[in-house]
């Protein structure tokens, strides 16, 4: 009874998470394009003396081509140092001041981003802009990056959840580049050369369809006229077409790849089928029944395959958008001799999905947990900045932010119906398994038409 004084307590601070979720609105920014046409976004946030970057470029592994790896070998070489620069003396001036520049690619795009005191502005956008704009790519820093690459690229093969997004990716897409392995492949990696980094960052690192966010403590007014000064001189033009707004293949039909690793003692896989793009009007919808799903702990695959029948530690769903398209996933893994009960149990959660629908009950828990975690991804600088230069990347703007809570909220079982025939699959499911081919194949034979390859070789270009 006396637990009882806590109820008010606990009440208020759960109307309280709600009060802030409803409220929350995207802070006011501004946005602007040079004349050299790289847009800006400027973002006030004067909390604590610190500043965030974010910047997003059409540099993705979509225009790898051949050599597989590019486009991220290229983002790693960026921090090899500018003339000014050297890799030596960027690494010194940047731990300093207790600065952090970090550089990556991803299927569709190139980013860098940067957190640095307020006090330290001037001298960490110049170090940007000349990461972005006058790299060096020193033969003998990319000789140790190509290295370490390619030791992670054999490591990987040692641990089929390392792997098996790669493989599902070129599985689904085919020839497509959406299939392109961002990490690349060994014998891709081993022929990439210091001057095809050289190659790729002229034709590709340029400022037309590129954005930079900045967000923290600094006047707006100021920022624009340093922000336009360091950048203006920017040149380049996109040499390539956007090769991911070419049609996506439609599987015809059920299908599974066997990815044979011998010593495997258990089977990890995945069940798909084409997904969304990041800026699909239904996407909140979809993440809140995707929640519900397989999003969570508590998820109906996760209810499923962990707690009610031991098959696995965990289970989960989710979608993966990208600019053009996407996937949709179901992921786990399993003893090896449990394969075909968890694999099957995986498809009847779907199907009833399907069958059942959800209901009042379950459709308010998944609106109130998503709607929990939402603020709390956007809190920080950084996490503004990026929102920005996603914002400008996927093509949505700040109505995401600003009416996440209504749409949330206008959800009804009746949309949730919708919602799941429209963008769940139920057939013409896509399977990748990674275990022992010797004790699961006549089991992944019952799925589908199976196309098998050996985890010691490289992802192949198509299947």
């Amino acid at each position: 009874m006396k637990n009882l004084k806590y109820i008010p307590l606990l009440l208020g601070l759960a109307l309280s998470v709600q009060s802030i979720a409803q409220d929350y609105k995207l802070p006011p920014y501004e946005k602007f394009k040079l004349k050299n046409g790289l847009t800006v976004y400027l973002m006030e946030q004067h909390e604590v003396p610190m500043m965030n970057v974010s910047v997003i470029l059409p540099a993705g592994a979509i225009y790898d081509g051949e050599k597989a790896g590019l486009a991220s070998l290229t983002a790693s070489g960026l921090k090899y140092g500018t003339k000014n620069y050297p890799k030596a003396r960027l690494d010194e001036e940047l731990d300093f001041i207790g600065a952090s520049v970090n550089t990556s690619a991803s299927k569709e795009s190139a980013g860098l981003s940067a957190k640095f005191a307020v006090k330290d502005k001037d001298k960490v956008l110049e170090i940007i802009k000349e990461l972005l704009t006058e790299p060096v790519f020193d033969t003998v820093e990319f000789a140790k990056e190509k290295k370490r690459v390619l030791v992670g690229l054999e490591q990987a093969k040692e641990s089929p959840r390392s792997v098996i997004g790669s493989y599902f990716d070129k599985f689904l897409y085919g020839d497509h580049v959406y299939g392109n392995v961002v990490q690349g492949r060994v014998s891709t990696v081993s022929a990439i050369t210091v001057n095809d980094l050289k190659k790729f960052y002229k034709e590709n690192y340029v400022p037309v369809g590129s954005a930079i966010a900045i967000v923290g403590d600094f006047n707006a007014k100021e920022m624009k006229v340093l922000a336009t000064k360091l950048f203006s001189d920017w040149q380049g033009k996109q040499t390539g077409i956007n090769l991911a707004s070419k049609p996506l293949p439609v599987p015809p039909a059920n299908r599974v790849l066997l990815v044979n690793k011998d010593d495997a003692k258990e089977t990890t896989f995945y069940i798909g089928a084409p997904g969304i793009s990041r800026n699909n009007p239904d996407y909140v919808s979809i993440e809140v029944v995707n929640t519900l799903f397989g999003g969570r702990f508590t998820s109906m695959l996760n209810d499923e395959l962990r707690v009610n029948t031991g098959l696995t530690y965990g289970a989960s769903s989710r979608f993966v958008p990208l600019k053009n398209g996407g996937s949709f996933v179901i992921t786990t893994f399993t003893a090896t001799r449990t394969t075909e009960p968890a694999i099957d149990k995986a498809v009847e959660v779907l199907n009833k999905l399907h069958q059942n629908g959800i209901d009042e009950t379950s459709l308010a828990s998944a609106k109130n947990y998503v709607k929990g975690q939402f603020p709390p991804r956007y809190e920080t600088s950084g996490q503004l900045a990026g929102l920005l230069t996603q914002m400008f990347w996927y093509n949505f703007d700040e109505s995401f932010i600003n009416n996440f809570q209504k749409n949330v909220d206008g959800l009804t079982v009746e949309k949730a119906k919708e919602i799941i025939a429209r963008y769940f699959p139920k057939d013409k499911l896509q399977f990748v398994m990674v275990g022992k081919s010797a004790e699961i194949k006549k089991i992944a034979e019952k799925y589908g038409p199976v196309t098998e390859v050996q985890i010691k070789e490289d992802v192949k270009k198509a299947f």
